[in-house]
C-alpha cells in the first residue's frame, strides 16, 4: 500500500531539529512538512548543517497558526496522528496508520498543545524503557516515521 506522509511541527525551538526533520522526512518519503508556530524555517545555517541540503527539495510551507492547515489536511482525508505523551496514547508499536497520515510533534516540553490534540484522529507514544520518559524530538519523529513508512 502506498501510503501518504505528511508531517507538522508545532513550536519546535531548535533549529537543528527542524533540519533534522528535513533529512528525516527525505529518507522516509514524506510528502510535505509544515513549520507552524514558532518554528524555524529555512534558510538558516543551523537547518543546512543537519539537512545536509534536504531542506531544498522536501516540499514544505510554514503558518503561524496551525489550524487551517489541520483542517486543510482533514479535508483531504489525512487521519491526524500526535506523538505525545498522555494517559490514553496508543503504543506506536500497536498502531496502525490509515492510508493518509499526518504525524504532529510538538515543543520538546510543553508538547503538542491541548487544542492540537483535540482534534486528533489518534495519539500514540513510543514506549520507553529506560529511566528517562521522553526522547528529543527529532529522534522521535523518526522513530515514528519509520513506523509509519514500515507498516502494512
Amino acid at each position: 500500500m502506498k501510503r501518504h506522509i505528511r508531517l507538522l511541527a508545532h513550536n519546535v525551538r531548535s533549529l537543528w531539529n527542524v533540519g533534522s526533520f528535513f533529512r528525516t522526512c527525505d529518507a522516509f518519503g514524506v510528502e510535505k512538512i509544515y513549520l507552524t508556530g514558532y518554528t524555524g524555517t529555512p534558510p538558516r545555517k543551523e537547518i543546512t548543517k543537519t539537512a545536509i541540503g534536504a531542506e531544498e527539495f522536501v516540499a514544505w510551507e510554514s503558518s503561524r497558526d496551525p489550524m487551517p492547515i489541520l483542517q486543510s489536511l482533514r479535508d483531504e482525508g489525512f487521519s491526524l496522528v500526535a506523538l505525545e505523551i498522555t494517559p490514553d496514547a496508543e503504543d506506536l508499536l500497536s498502531y496502525v496508520p490509515e492510508k493518509k497520515v499526518c504525524l504532529i510533534v510538538g515543543h520538546e516540553l510543553t508538547g503538542v498543545p491541548e487544542e492540537i490534540l483535540r482534534i486528533c484522529d489518534s495519539v500514540v507514544k513510543i514506549p520507553m524503557l529506560g529511566k528517562k520518559e521522553s526522547l528529543n524530538v527529532a529522534v522521535a519523529a523518526g522513530i515514528a516515521l519509520y513506523r509509519m513508512r514500515s507498516v502494512d
